[in-house]
């Protein structure tokens, strides 16, 4: 339906660059949300249009930063991350920074964009772009690692190398100082031949366990504070005695 509403957009206006939300999903990266409006960067806010359904962002980038998808001209990757860094809500943008930098968009780009920009939104974008971790694979792994950064923890590892008498396991994220791991667990993972495939992820769980490790399994009936708190009784004493809310990292109120 969003795509569709960019073709749409497309069709009946004139000079024009897909951007932000929109800009992401026509590059196929993970979202927290699909777009409830179709964005888009114009010569003039305006535009002719009063469409309650566009959201219309003053300036199109430069020609290189322009690239043509499914037909239809978007943002390059580092400009759509950097939109949205700056505009999204927090959990929103840094999943799509998590899912550009995993699909292999040089963090450096994003980054010269961010010391050239002004304005709204920059100083949270910078703090976002410094969380951003190529290792999160899906929204909800970066969901989960939100919950920390906001509770003000020390970040956690991705992509986590566990070795164990019954083989070597990868895990979401992780503390190894801590023997402490956190994994998302969505229905996915048990596709196909259910009971063949929890079979092996007790199999997995006991050999992590019996390797010294503490594992914190969340869901998507978790809230981000009973993330932390689920994980918070295996944090040795003291390790967390500087750690403190991030309120720039909340959404700003209504």
């Amino acid at each position: 339906m969003a795509i569709a509403r960019a073709v749409g957009v497309h069709a009946r206006i004139s000079a024009h660059a897909f951007s932000h939300e929109t800009a992401a999903l026509l590059h196929g990266l993970a979202l927290w949300d699909v777009p409830q409006v179709t964005h888009v960067r114009h010569e003039h806010r305006g535009g002719g249009s009063n469409d309650p359904l566009v959201a219309r962002h003053l300036g199109i980038p430069a020609h290189a930063r322009v690239v043509v998808l499914a037909g239809l001209p978007v943002t390059d990757l580092a400009s759509t991350t950097w939109d949205c860094l700056r505009t999204a809500t927090p959990l929103a943008a840094l999943v799509v920074a998590d899912s550009a930098l995993h699909a292999g968009l040089p963090r450096d780009s994003v980054v010269a964009i961010a010391e050239q920009a002004r304005g709204n939104g920059t100083a949270r974008a910078r703090a976002l772009l410094e969380l951003a971790d190529e290792g999160a694979e899906s929204a909800r792994e970066t969901w989960a690692r939100f919950a920390f950064a906001v509770a003000g923890w020390p970040p956690p590892e991705t992509q986590v190398r566990v070795e164990t008498a019954r083989g070597t396991f990868w895990a979401d994220l992780g503390w190894p100082r801590w023997r402490l791991l956190v994994e998302y667990d969505g229905l996915g993972k048990y596709a196909g031949d259910e009971r063949a495939r929890l079979l092996e992820e007790k199999v997995r769980r006991d050999a992590i366990a019996e390797a010294g490790w503490h594992s914190v399994h969340v869901t998507k009936a978790d809230s981000l504070r009973s993330v932390v708190a689920r994980a918070q009784p295996y944090v040795p004493a003291g390790e967390l005695a500087h750690a403190r809310l991030r309120q720039d990292l909340l959404p700003a109120p209504r």
